[in-house]
Protein backbone atom coordinates (compact mmCIF):
# COMPACT_ATOMS: atom_id res chain seq x y z
CA UNK A 1 0.00 0.00 0.00
CA UNK A 2 1.37 3.44 -0.99
CA UNK A 3 0.57 6.07 1.63
CA UNK A 4 0.20 9.74 0.76
CA UNK A 5 0.65 12.39 3.44
CA UNK A 6 -1.70 15.30 2.73
CA UNK A 7 -0.03 18.12 4.66
CA UNK A 8 -2.53 20.79 5.69
CA UNK A 9 -1.26 24.12 7.01
CA UNK A 10 -3.90 26.37 8.55
CA UNK A 11 -5.44 28.61 5.87
CA UNK A 12 -5.12 26.00 3.10
CA UNK A 13 -7.50 26.10 0.14
CA UNK A 14 -10.06 23.30 0.57
CA UNK A 15 -10.58 22.57 -3.13
CA UNK A 16 -6.85 22.03 -3.65
CA UNK A 17 -6.72 19.55 -0.76
CA UNK A 18 -9.90 17.74 -1.79
CA UNK A 19 -8.58 16.67 -5.21
CA UNK A 20 -5.91 14.58 -3.49
CA UNK A 21 -8.42 12.94 -1.15
CA UNK A 22 -10.73 12.24 -4.09
CA UNK A 23 -8.21 10.88 -6.60
CA UNK A 24 -6.33 8.75 -4.05
CA UNK A 25 -9.65 7.62 -2.54
CA UNK A 26 -11.15 6.70 -5.93
CA UNK A 27 -8.03 4.67 -6.67
CA UNK A 28 -8.32 2.84 -3.35
CA UNK A 29 -11.94 1.87 -4.01
CA UNK A 30 -12.22 1.68 -7.80
CA UNK A 31 -8.66 1.65 -9.19
CA UNK A 32 -5.86 -0.77 -8.35
CA UNK A 33 -6.49 -0.37 -4.61
CA UNK A 34 -2.85 0.33 -3.76
CA UNK A 35 -3.08 3.86 -2.35
CA UNK A 36 -4.36 5.52 0.77
CA UNK A 37 -4.20 9.06 2.06
CA UNK A 38 -3.69 10.42 5.57
CA UNK A 39 -4.43 14.05 6.46
CA UNK A 40 -1.71 15.63 8.59
CA UNK A 41 -2.42 19.09 9.99
CA UNK A 42 -0.30 21.80 11.53
CA UNK A 43 -3.03 22.08 14.19
CA UNK A 44 -5.69 19.81 15.69
CA UNK A 45 -8.37 21.95 14.07
CA UNK A 46 -7.76 23.83 10.85
CA UNK A 47 -9.61 26.68 9.23
CA UNK A 48 -9.49 26.74 5.42
CA UNK A 49 -9.10 29.84 3.30
CA UNK A 50 -12.87 30.32 3.15
CA UNK A 51 -13.62 29.42 6.81
CA UNK A 52 -14.30 25.74 6.25
CA UNK A 53 -13.21 23.87 9.41
CA UNK A 54 -11.28 20.59 9.10
CA UNK A 55 -10.12 18.06 11.70
CA UNK A 56 -7.03 16.24 10.34
CA UNK A 57 -6.39 12.59 11.17
CA UNK A 58 -3.13 13.50 12.89
CA UNK A 59 -0.94 16.50 13.67
CA UNK A 60 2.51 16.96 12.25
CA UNK A 61 4.21 16.25 15.60
CA UNK A 62 2.82 12.70 15.46
CA UNK A 63 3.63 12.04 11.79
CA UNK A 64 6.67 10.02 10.71
CA UNK A 65 7.97 10.57 7.17
CA UNK A 66 9.08 6.92 7.09
CA UNK A 67 5.41 5.87 7.14
CA UNK A 68 4.66 7.63 3.84
CA UNK A 69 5.54 7.22 0.18
CA UNK A 70 4.58 10.72 -0.99
CA UNK A 71 3.76 14.22 0.21
CA UNK A 72 0.89 16.33 -1.15
CA UNK A 73 0.62 20.02 -0.33
CA UNK A 74 -2.22 22.38 -1.33
CA UNK A 75 -1.83 26.14 -1.46
CA UNK A 76 -3.68 28.73 0.59
CA UNK A 77 -4.18 32.42 1.20
CA UNK A 78 -1.94 34.83 3.07
CA UNK A 79 -5.05 36.54 4.53
CA UNK A 80 -6.09 33.20 6.05
CA UNK A 81 -2.68 32.72 7.73
CA UNK A 82 -1.43 30.05 5.31
CA UNK A 83 2.22 31.17 5.35
CA UNK A 84 2.32 31.49 9.15
CA UNK A 85 1.89 27.73 9.37
CA UNK A 86 3.40 26.68 6.04
CA UNK A 87 6.69 28.44 6.84
CA UNK A 88 6.99 27.03 10.38
CA UNK A 89 10.34 25.33 10.95
CA UNK A 90 8.75 21.97 11.80
CA UNK A 91 6.84 22.06 8.51
CA UNK A 92 9.97 22.93 6.52
CA UNK A 93 11.95 20.17 8.26
CA UNK A 94 9.16 17.72 7.45
CA UNK A 95 9.32 18.69 3.76
CA UNK A 96 13.14 18.39 3.73
CA UNK A 97 12.91 14.84 5.09
CA UNK A 98 10.62 13.75 2.23
CA UNK A 99 13.14 15.18 -0.24
CA UNK A 100 16.09 13.59 1.59
CA UNK A 101 14.41 10.20 1.19
CA UNK A 102 13.68 10.86 -2.51
CA UNK A 103 9.92 10.57 -2.09
CA UNK A 104 7.40 12.11 -4.47
CA UNK A 105 6.32 15.64 -3.48
CA UNK A 106 3.32 17.22 -5.20
CA UNK A 107 2.11 20.78 -4.63
CA UNK A 108 -0.63 22.91 -6.13
CA UNK A 109 -0.34 26.66 -6.72
CA UNK A 110 1.38 28.44 -3.77
CA UNK A 111 1.92 25.08 -2.09
CA UNK A 112 5.26 25.34 -3.93
CA UNK A 113 6.36 28.27 -1.74
CA UNK A 114 6.93 26.23 1.45
CA UNK A 115 8.90 23.80 -0.74
CA UNK A 116 11.00 26.74 -1.89
CA UNK A 117 11.33 28.09 1.64
CA UNK A 118 12.59 24.68 2.81
CA UNK A 119 15.44 24.90 0.29
CA UNK A 120 14.58 21.78 -1.70
CA UNK A 121 13.90 23.72 -4.92
CA UNK A 122 17.37 25.28 -5.05
CA UNK A 123 18.37 25.13 -8.73
CA UNK A 124 15.35 22.95 -9.56
CA UNK A 125 12.64 23.66 -12.14
CA UNK A 126 9.34 24.66 -10.55
CA UNK A 127 6.37 26.98 -10.76
CA UNK A 128 3.73 28.55 -8.53
CA UNK A 129 0.81 31.00 -8.81
CA UNK A 130 1.26 32.77 -12.14
CA UNK A 131 -1.22 35.69 -11.99
CA UNK A 132 -1.22 38.98 -10.00
CA UNK A 133 1.92 40.28 -11.78
CA UNK A 134 3.68 36.95 -11.09
CA UNK A 135 4.36 38.05 -7.49
CA UNK A 136 4.46 34.49 -6.16
CA UNK A 137 6.62 33.24 -9.02
CA UNK A 138 9.11 36.03 -8.28
CA UNK A 139 9.12 35.00 -4.62
CA UNK A 140 9.81 31.39 -5.60
CA UNK A 141 12.65 32.48 -7.88
CA UNK A 142 14.14 34.47 -4.99
CA UNK A 143 14.17 31.20 -3.01
CA UNK A 144 16.48 29.68 -5.62
CA UNK A 145 14.03 27.86 -7.89
CA UNK A 146 14.36 27.95 -11.67
CA UNK A 147 10.80 29.14 -12.36
CA UNK A 148 9.10 28.03 -15.58
CA UNK A 149 6.44 30.78 -15.71
CA UNK A 150 4.05 29.63 -18.45
CA UNK A 151 3.95 25.88 -17.87
CA UNK A 152 0.89 24.73 -15.93
CA UNK A 153 2.61 21.75 -14.28
CA UNK A 154 6.37 21.45 -13.84
CA UNK A 155 7.97 18.14 -12.92
CA UNK A 156 11.59 18.03 -11.79
CA UNK A 157 12.52 14.47 -10.89
CA UNK A 158 10.41 13.70 -7.76
CA UNK A 159 8.85 17.17 -7.35
CA UNK A 160 5.59 18.26 -8.98
CA UNK A 161 4.53 21.94 -8.86
CA UNK A 162 1.73 23.83 -10.61
CA UNK A 163 0.72 27.39 -11.38
CA UNK A 164 -2.86 27.90 -10.12
CA UNK A 165 -5.97 26.13 -8.76
CA UNK A 166 -7.14 25.11 -12.24
CA UNK A 167 -4.36 22.50 -12.30
CA UNK A 168 -5.51 20.75 -9.11
CA UNK A 169 -6.97 17.55 -10.56
CA UNK A 170 -4.11 17.22 -13.05
CA UNK A 171 -1.58 17.41 -10.21
CA UNK A 172 -3.47 14.76 -8.23
CA UNK A 173 -3.59 12.46 -11.28
CA UNK A 174 0.13 13.07 -11.91
CA UNK A 175 0.82 12.05 -8.32
CA UNK A 176 -1.32 8.93 -8.72
CA UNK A 177 0.51 7.99 -11.91
CA UNK A 178 3.87 8.34 -10.16
CA UNK A 179 2.67 5.95 -7.42
CA UNK A 180 0.90 3.44 -9.69
CA UNK A 181 0.95 3.50 -13.51
CA UNK A 182 -0.36 5.42 -16.51
CA UNK A 183 -2.78 2.61 -17.32
CA UNK A 184 -4.23 2.59 -13.81
CA UNK A 185 -4.44 6.38 -13.69
CA UNK A 186 -6.25 6.48 -17.04
CA UNK A 187 -8.70 3.92 -15.67
CA UNK A 188 -9.41 6.10 -12.61
CA UNK A 189 -9.77 9.15 -14.88
CA UNK A 190 -12.35 7.26 -16.95
CA UNK A 191 -14.24 6.18 -13.83
CA UNK A 192 -14.29 9.79 -12.62
CA UNK A 193 -15.42 11.09 -16.02
CA UNK A 194 -12.20 12.86 -16.99
CA UNK A 195 -11.59 10.51 -19.95
CA UNK A 196 -14.21 9.19 -22.33
CA UNK A 197 -14.78 5.46 -22.24
CA UNK A 198 -13.50 3.85 -25.43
Amino acid sequence: MKKVCLLLPNGFEAVEASVFTDVIGWNKEEGDGTTELVTVGTRKELKCTWNFTVIPEMVIDDADVNDFDALALPGGFEQAGFYEDAYREDVLAFIREFEKQGKVIASICVGALPLGKSGILQGRKATTYNLNNQLRQKQLAAMGAHVIPDQSIVIDNNIITSYNPSTAFDVAFTLLESLTSRENTDNVKRLMGFLSAI
